[in-house]
């Protein structure tokens, strides 16, 4: 059996080689540009964590979520400016979220009388989970939800759960960065809030 020799309608197969690698290599320079972009947008948020860290409170990045239990409406940070804020990252699936959960649900029982908002942000996770795991931890405080994880970059939020604390002026006062230990802990960061 012979092969019929392209003919004008045909494509030579130079041609589709050529059009492969091209496309192959636009694929790869989009890569290659959303990796640089990543990297830059993880490096400043880096460093808003970085300047907590050191003391210099800087302005808190914005925050416009719809609630997890589907009420109308989304709440903004900028909403809440003059109370402090207790903003606490989590997902149904993490274990450390679990165990720190009660203690979160503590703290928002004793500092909501005082004026002190809590908000759990539900990220990069399913809503129907994250519904079930605030009812199976009787959690009472604000919660939203972010599936995407569209908020995580602005905060430099690496893994979860992480819990930052801002005062009356939208300046983030304090971070933690990792499962709360205890009670003194979270504490002393809704003092810092509080001022």
């Amino acid at each position: 059996m012979t092969e019929a020799a392209p003919t004008s309608e045909q494509p030579r197969p130079s041609v589709l080689r050529r059009a492969g690698v091209a496309l192959a290599l636009a694929v790869v320079a989009g890569l290659l540009a959303l990796l640089v972009w990543d990297l830059a947008h993880k490096e400043s948020a880096k460093g808003f964590v970085n300047e907590i860290a050191a003391g210099k409170n800087p302005a808190a990045p914005p925050i416009s979520l719809k609630r997890l239990d589907g009420k109308p409406g989304e709440v903004t940070l900028a909403s809440l400016r003059g109370k402090p804020v207790v903003i606490n990252w989590w997902a149904s699936w993490c274990e450390p979220c679990k165990q720190e959960a009660p203690l979160l649900e503590a703290a928002y029982r004793k500092w909501s009388a005082k004026g002190v908002v809590f908000l759990g942000i539900d990220a990069r996770d399913f809503r129907s989970d994250g519904r079930l795991f605030v009812a199976k931890h009787d959690l009472g405080f604000t919660m939203l939800e972010d599936g995407s994880g569209k908020t995580l970059g602005h905060w430099g939020i690496t893994g979860f759960p992480e819990t930052f604390f801002v005062d009356g002026r939208g300046r983030a006062v304090d971070h933690i960065g990792r499962q709360i230990k205890d009670s003194a802990e979270l504490e002393a960061g809704i003092e810092k809030a509080v001022g």
